[in-house]
């Protein structure tokens, strides 16, 4: 790929930008890490919605889904897909709640729900489980991501992209805290997003249209034995088990990044940030429509691009970037390079700022130095984002496939997302529930993967021929389906007998977390009747809007689908589908004045 002057004066000032942004939020971030990590809770639905869009649409994802259309076709997305069921569940029964919660980060919550050196001992160990285990595995697929979209376009060695890259965000990210993630993540957004849609325009274009486009991938689906562009795989085909557990288990119970059952991570960081509880949900609302239904597309023409014109590229996921170098005009590659440096630096700069979150907040001020000023917190959460930077560099040099990241990530937490919704809303749930299901579903996850397991697999392949020879491997779709539904079962075993042969929380401290977020459901109906409270059938309400939520964000992710490929008429039929269900549901939220659970 050929990069110009112009090209380069384009990325220079982008990145100009980024830095002058965080330079001028400095001072504000500096008073406290209440405004270093949270913005002072002061920040609009707007902005706090689409910063967390804007962290999800990483360098990595457009490779992601081009690996997977390779491998499965279009309904291979449905491994992220699926994840809108837990997305909506996040905001109509647990932002009002996280944000009523008025806790610095997810970890400190543990100690408003549980009491005593249990509820402490899983406070610290779940930050640095999440610091030094999820969040780094998160930034490194995103660093080797943007490592080879650098080898692909300009040639820079792999070490060299992942320090240039991280050293930039990590100047912004550590000097002016999450403010400037939020004002460079609406930036961001804005440019990727119009670069993406660009990059598509001009790659269907140059693969003489649409309708050449599908006629191509439809003349290679013999050989492939599945259709490309079916939007649900087949019951007969070899993805349709995968796609069965994905839907019937895996949103509910794995927990992974920024899709945790209930919520976690940055997603509860700007409910967090939020002006308010309707600013808290809004915001979550926008984040779901926007990841699941409006974006997706342009990144799967440019994957079927890729398909159609490179069939045997050797790398899956660098196809999407070698389409770029071929098809995209030299006037706007260095607008494309910034681009994908904004999708990068998005995602990096927010898990940087969240996990300095976790070490300060959640390990150093509660355990190691209870007193400090201020300043002494601010300056120790800069030297937190720079180990937080460095321990992901070093991961990165140990991954090969991102999307065998991602499913790894979604196998190891297999069985534990169901406690993370049950906590809210059974008071029976305790420390050690969640830190049984942390530790069956991590063990089990990683025995079924290991050679140990081997035996394992051999029976379940009397049933399912489909399945490869060898260990489980989650990375394939019937080994990531027995995995994912092997781990959930022995999980929730073991975190239901440990729930019921260990003591439930102190009286004391179920009274003190019902007064402060008012959880609703009948697992608290003692203390509603003791406080006055009406039961009502306030779950209920949630669940209407969340099938309402569901239906929005599906009917237009499959309407976009559908009128790209010129089926105008059942496009127009799931456009009205999602505007009604838009309708009732923005009705529903107005006549309770966004709030829930009340």
């Amino acid at each position: 790929m050929q990069i110009t002057s112009s090209d380069w004066l384009v990325i220079v000032a982008y990145f100009a930008l980024n830095l002058g942004i965080g330079f001028y939020f400095s001072r504000r971030a500096g008073t406290d890490i209440g405004e270093f990590f949270l913005s002072g809770r002061s920040v609009p639905w707007w902005l706090a919605g689409t910063s967390m869009v804007a962290t999800t649409f990483a360098a990595d994802t457009p490779l992601v889904v081009t690996g997977l259309i390779y491998r499965q076709g279009i309904s291979g997305n449905w491994v992220w897909w699926s994840l809108a069921f837990s997305g909506m569940l996040t905001v109509f029964f647990f932002a009002p709640l996280w944000r009523r919660s008025e806790v610095l980060t997810d970890m400190e919550f543990i100690e408003l729900r549980y009491a005593g050196k249990p509820g402490a001992f899983l406070r610290g160990f779940r930050a640095l489980y999440l610091v030094f285990l999820v969040n780094t595995i998160s930034m490194g697929w995103v660093n080797l991501a943007m490592a080879k979209i650098l080898y692909l376009t300009i040639g820079l060695g792999k070490l060299n992209a992942v320090m240039i890259c991280l050293g930039i965000t990590l100047i912004y990210s550590a000097v002016s805290g999450l403010w400037a993630v939020l004002w460079t993540d609406l930036i961001q957004f804005v440019l990727k997003l119009s670069m993406v849609i660009l990059l598509a325009y001009f790659a269907v274009e140059a693969a003489g249209g649409m309708h050449a486009l599908t006629a191509k991938i439809q003349s290679m689906d013999q050989a492939r034995g599945f259709s490309t562009l079916a939007f649900i795989p087949s019951s007969r085909g070899p993805f349709f088990l995968q796609f069965l557990v994905l839907l019937s288990v895996n949103w509910w119970a794995s927990s992974y990044p920024g899709a945790e059952p209930g919520g976690g991570g940055y997603i509860t960081q700007r409910i967090f940030s939020a002006k308010d509880e309707k600013n808290g949900v809004a915001a979550t609302l926008w984040f779901n429509v926007a990841h699941y239904a409006l974006r997706p597309w342009p990144w799967v023409l440019t994957a079927l691009v890729a398909l159609a014109v490179l069939p045997d590229a050797p790398d899956k996921e660098g196809a999407y970037i070698l389409v770029m170098n071929r098809y995209l005009p030299h006037s706007l590659r260095g607008l494309m390079l910034a681009g994908f440096a904004a999708a990068y630096m998005s995602t990096i700069a927010t898990q940087m700022n969240l996990g300095a979150s976790y070490l300060i907040n959640d390990v150093y001020r509660r355990f190691l130095r209870k007193q400090a000023s201020d300043r002494h917190y601010v300056v120790a959460s800069r030297w937190a984002t720079l180990l937080v930077t460095l321990t992901s560099a070093v991961a990165t040099f140990y991954m090969t496939s991102i999307a065998g990241a991602w499913k790894f990530l979604m196998a190891l937490g297999a069985g534990a997302g169901l406690v993370f919704i049950l906590r809210w809303f059974w008071w029976r749930i305790n420390a050690w529930t969640e830190i049984s299901a942390m530790l069956a579903a991590a063990a089990s996850s990683l025995w079924l993967q290991s050679k140990g397991a081997t035996w394992v697999a051999d029976r379940l392949r009397a049933h399912d021929p489909l399945l490869p020879a060898g260990p489980l491997n989650p990375d394939d779709a019937h080994g990531f389906a027995w995995v994912l539904c092997l781990a959930t079962a022995f999980t929730t075993v073991t975190w239901l007998v440990t729930t019921m042969a260990t003591k439930p929380e102190p009286e004391e401290k179920l009274n003190s977390f019902y007064a402060k977020v008012h959880p609703a459901g009948p697992g608290w109906r003692q203390w509603q009747r003791a406080a006055g409270h009406a039961p009502g059938n306030l779950l209920a309400f949630s669940t209407l809007l969340w099938v309402l939520g569901l239906l929005l964000v599906y009917c237009m992710l499959f309407g976009l689908g559908e009128l790209l490929f010129g089926h105008a008429a059942m496009a127009a039929l799931l456009f009205t589908a999602a505007a009604a269900s838009a309708g009732l549901m923005i009705w529903n939220l107005e006549r309770t004045g966004w709030t829930l659970f009340r």
